[in-house]
């Protein structure tokens, strides 16, 4: 310790030069060392790692540790048994440290606290961390994560009609200004080029069209083995108890290879060709294209074929039952054509300067047919004549007409869906105007989408009105108001992207099928009493409203036509 003497002198800086007084300062402040001390200097575990490396006792080197806590700001070095100031040889720090307890090698608690049954020395964090990998592991096992990773399959690819992305080539935009040069003035076009124009592009489908599918290579023909099919016959239709129709309805079922893109738009008609040996289908959608789908084929898009003989909606379609090989297509763009794949071409039989919406045969040999228009007017078609005009017109309703359909025995009744009236008619009665209905169905309050007889004995009537219900009159007889049999409510609001519901009737038996708008989506089956018979869903496959419905003439079958241009099958 430094004496007063000392201290005096430390104040008197004066007197002595700095050097000395340095030496003094640190005499004060610096304890003397003691070089016989029996305690060696503390010093954390960590910090005697990182020089030397830890041994046992029995000369073993201790397992390495993790460490994940925070790490704690570094103390100053301190100083370790030396020897003429060099570090003690590996001998000597073995016998320092047996000499030092346990305090004296930790800094944290949790981290050196060793469990009497820890053979690998391990903290307590540490096994603590293990025993969590331990849970998880067993909770994983418990779930069966693998297995449920093996049922899981990935979303398919889409089948049908392949989605081709066309870029367009657009031409690099360059300013004018910077290239010194004035603007260029468009004339607007003449109204006499656009009238061209448009003319050249009716003239273009004027006559018949070429069987030529789009989606194959250019030059393609007709596969072989589709005349073959388009030519066979229909078979009888078999009649069933309605406890033996509703078990057939629950075996049919929807899979991945039923449900195909068919057309590129929203689907607007669908019907199945009458052959029973395989399932042949047609569709048609908003921009005016056809397409054909053979569910067992291999030709074009997974069995689809593409056509394009309309330039409008192809709002209504028929397959001839006395001729197989005919298939009549009409659209929005007025005109009325027929399929014939043995000469491969789309003849139109009809042209109008309005637009189209339904047709349906007027004789059993399928050579008359009634076609109705937007304006409210009905034609009688001759396929035996020809030319494409029609025999003769009348006017039923000058506001619209939606929809007719003919009496399948007694040919000359026809019931025909106006504006808010249906009304069944006879052909030998009509009038150009102000023709007088045979039998009125009343009770509709808004708009009526379509109106169908029976397809057996046509003793009923099926309509579809916007009022959110759908109507069944007995037609059994033709009075002045026929009366209603029955009445079921169902949701019509489809709103404006997708297809109007209507309702049909099952070719087979006396029940109709309509789609639905409701969650899950599913497509329902009625009998004429108005009872629900089956509803088919399938939360996999079938997650859109199918707005266009229909059933195979023979077979267990029925179709479903969504937004995208998809048909669903539900077969048994």
């Amino acid at each position: 310790m430094a004496t007063a003497t000392d201290k005096n002198i430390v104040e008197d800086l004066s007197k002595y030069d700095c050097c000395l007084k340095l030496q003094l300062t640190t005499q004060e402040t610096t304890p003397p060392r003691v070089e016989e001390a029996a305690v060696p200097g503390r010093r954390s575990a960590r910090q005697v790692s990182k020089s030397h490396v830890p041994v046992l006792p029995n000369d073993e080197v201790t397992p390495k540790r993790l460490r994940y806590g925070v790490d704690k700001p570094k103390e100053p070095r301190r100083g370790v048994l030396m020897s003429k100031g060099k570090p003690s040889s590996r001998k000597a720090v073995v016998e320092q440290r047996k000499n030092m307890s346990s305090d004296d090698y930790s800094d944290s608690e949790n981290e050196h606290k060793y469990p009497a049954h820890n053979p690998r020395g391990l903290s307590a964090y540490e096994l603590e961390r293990l025993e969590n990998i331990r849970q998880n592991q067993a909770f994983l096992t418990s779930i069966d994560l693998k297995q449920a990773r093996a049922a899981f399959k990935p979303k398919p690819a889409q089948r049908g009609l392949k989605k081709v992305l066309e870029k367009e080539v657009v031409p690099r935009r360059k300013s004018m200004r910077l290239l010194k040069k004035n603007a260029e003035v468009l004339p607007l076009p003449e109204h006499d080029s656009v009238a061209a124009e448009v003319g050249e592009v009716v003239r273009k489908l004027e006559g018949p069209v070429a069987m030529v599918p789009v989606n194959m290579e250019e030059g393609s023909r007709l596969p072989a083995g589709l005349l073959e099919l388009w030519s066979e016959p229909a078979d009888r239709v078999k009649k069933s108890t309605l406890s033996e129709y509703r078990e057939t309805l629950k075996r049919m079922r929807l899979s991945v290879g039923r449900v195909v893109k068919v057309v590129k738009d929203r689907v607007y008609s669908a019907a199945f060709h009458p052959c029973s040996s395989r399932l042949l289908l047609a569709a048609g959608d908003k921009g005016g294209r056809v397409g054909l789908w053979n569910l067992d084929g291999d030709w074009g898009d997974d069995g689809v074929l593409l056509f394009e003989p309309h330039t409008g909606p192809v709002n209504c379609m028929a397959f001839s039952s006395t001729q197989p090989t005919s298939l009549l297509t009409l659209s929005y763009d007025g005109s009325l054509r027929c399929a014939d794949v043995e000469k491969a071409v789309f003849n139109k039989l009809y042209h109008s300067d309005v637009g189209l919406n339904s047709f349906d045969f007027l004789s059993h040999d399928c050579s008359t047919v009634l076609v109705s228009d937007w304006d409210g007017d009905v034609s009688v078609i001759d396929r035996r004549t020809p030319g494409t005009s029609h025999e003769s017109i009348s006017t039923l309703d000058p506001k619209t007409l939606r929809c007719v359909h003919v009496h399948p025995i007694h040919k000359q009744y026809f019931v025909a869906a106006e504006s808010r009236d249906v009304h069944v008619y006879d052909v030998r009665c009509l009038r150009r105007k102000a023709s007088q209905p045979v039998s009125a169905l009343p009770g509709h309050s808004l708009s009526i989408s379509s109106a169908f007889f029976s397809p057996v004995t046509g003793n009923r009537v099926l309509t579809t009105c916007m009022d959110n219900q759908l109507r069944v009159f007995d037609t059994s007889e033709f009075i002045e108001k026929v009366p209603l049999l029955s009445s079921v409510r169902h949701d019509m609001h489809t709103g404006h992207w997708l297809t109007k519901l209507r309702a049909v009737w099952d070719p087979k038996e006396d029940c109709f099928v309509v789609g639905s708008v409701e969650r899950p989506r599913k497509v329902q089956v009625f009998h004429q009493s108005g009872q629900l018979i089956h509803s088919f869903s399938d939360s996999a496959h079938l997650s859109t409203v199918c707005s266009v419905t229909a059933f195979h003439p023979s077979r267990n079958a029925l179709v479903g036509g969504n937004t995208s241009g998809r048909l669903h099958i539900f077969t048994d």
